[in-house]
């Protein structure tokens, strides 16, 4: 298990890789599309920082924080992209230097927590390193979704494993958001990182599996990439039905990724 500061060094690194590829942007490349939705390169990062906050809200000001919860309980997606929305409104250089600034305050925030105690969320409360973890997946996603939009050759890195094990953990979540029933069936999940290392979670001797590519596993865990366009197989049904559903981030689903032939 990754320890605090080994997370918290992969958050830091996967922050810097994303800074470099919109840092020399022009006006009308921050204006890039991203997203089937229209989402561009400034409503990437104007959320990344927007959940850097709340974040730090939660960490140190769980009053503030438990207003928050109440404003997002009966619509969290529609109020984090109205939240969203209005940072976007931020010119692009301003937007930047507050995305940097907030994320080296979240870093110090997150090292102040004292051990064992947990943080408030929208989902289940988390541990610094866990919150550090989801930061890094949701980081690595929609950076992967500039850097795609941006043309730029994106080179997987260990750092993915963070993102493939929130995938794996958060399986149960997967049939929950659906208002499927978790079948209760032991998996095995075998993924090969960037330099040929295995990744593994589950009982070995599990019936059913997944294997694969730790990168596909990773695109299609955060709904990047469609079932039919990775290099990820199943054995057993239910494993793969669930890589249908697979989802490492909270909230609704969204409409499901479009095949690369049909784009």
């Amino acid at each position: 298990m990754s320890t605090l500061d080994q997370v918290l060094s992969d958050l830091t690194a996967e922050s810097l890789q994303l800074d470099q590829w919109v840092a020399g942007l022009t006006e009308a490349g921050w204006s890039t599309v991203t997203t089937p939705e229209g989402w561009t390169v400034t409503d990437q990062i104007a959320h990344l920082h927007w959940t850097d906050t709340a974040s730090l809200s939660a960490i140190r000001e769980p009053a503030a924080f438990g207003a928050m919860l109440t404003a997002a309980a009966s619509d969290a997606d529609g109020f984090i992209d109205a939240q969203t929305a209005d940072i976007a409104l931020i010119p692009p250089a301003d937007l930047l230097l507050l995305w940097r600034d907030g994320r080296v305050e979240l870093d110090a925030a997150l090292r102040e927590v004292p051990d064992g105690e947990k943080i408030p969320w929208f989902g289940p409360p988390m541990s610094p390193a866990s919150m550090a973890t989801a930061r890094i997946m949701e980081t690595w996603a929609h950076g992967h979704d500039v850097g795609e939009a941006l043309g730029i050759t994106i080179a997987p890195t260990a750092r993915t494993r963070h993102v493939c094990h929130i995938g794996v953990r958060a399986r149960r979540y997967s049939y929950l958001v659906r208002g499927e029933q978790d079948p209760g069936v032991e998996i095995r999940v075998e993924l090969t990182g960037p330099d040929g290392e295995l990744w593994a979670w589950g009982p070995e001797d599990a019936a059913e599996r997944v294997t694969g590519s730790g990168q596909d596993f990773a695109l299609l865990a955060t709904r990047r990439r469609h079932l039919d366009d990775v290099d990820v197989r199943a054995q057993g049904p239910h494993a793969q039905h669930w890589l249908t559903i697979v989802q490492a981030f909270a909230g609704q689903p969204g409409a499901d990724p479009v095949r690369l032939t049909d784009r």
